[in-house]
């Protein structure tokens, strides 16, 4: 596993990262639910069974955004994407585990809250993040990445996770790691 190294610019990336993190799934994921929720009429009774959806997201998030940092040596930030292909983590079992992260915590948030509005935001943002990917960072990984993504891709499935997870290794995809 390739390491970020503080004396080639590593603290800087870290900052950029948080920034990205903050600026990305923080309006996302926060602000944005945080805004809806208590302005839903159809609103609920709190449901303390959505925290269990809402933490497993939030670790999926964590884990990419630091294999990004680490390995990829990018944000998850369009404007500061990574330069390596990340295959690793969450990775080798979806190609796109950051909004299906991101996604799993808006709807145990939604579900805490009880709260039909932002379970309509969760569908919204689902199409919103599956156009994103289809007309912007496939083509983009394809051009940046090359022969490796597409054998990444042919192999790990877009949205759904992949049944056999054992046949899946990080040589498939990369002589670099």
């Amino acid at each position: 596993m390739r390491m970020v190294d503080p004396k080639q610019g590593g603290h800087d990336l870290f900052w950029r990262a948080l920034w990205a993190f903050i600026t990305l799934p923080g309006v996302v994921g926060v602000l944005i639910p945080a805004v809806i929720v208590p302005l839903d009429p159809w609103r609920g009774h709190v449901q303390l069974i959505g925290v269990l959806p809402l933490a497993v997201g939030a670790a999926i998030l964590f884990s990419c955004v630091r294999n990004f940092l680490l390995i990829g040596k990018g944000t998850l930030a369009p404007w500061d994407p990574p330069k390596h292909l990340v295959v690793v983590g969450p990775h080798r079992f979806t190609r796109n585990p950051m909004y299906i992260g991101l996604l799993l915590s808006i709807a145990g948030l939604s579900w805490t809250a009880a709260s039909p509005l932002l379970a309509a935001y969760v569908v919204a943002m689902g199409l919103v993040f599956h156009w994103r990917v289809v007309f912007y960072e496939e083509p983009w990984c394809k051009k940046q990445f090359g022969k490796e993504w597409v054998a990444y891709s042919q192999k790990v499935p877009r949205w759904l996770l992949r049944r056999n997870i054992r046949k899946i290794r990080v040589e498939d995809f990369s002589r670099r790691m």
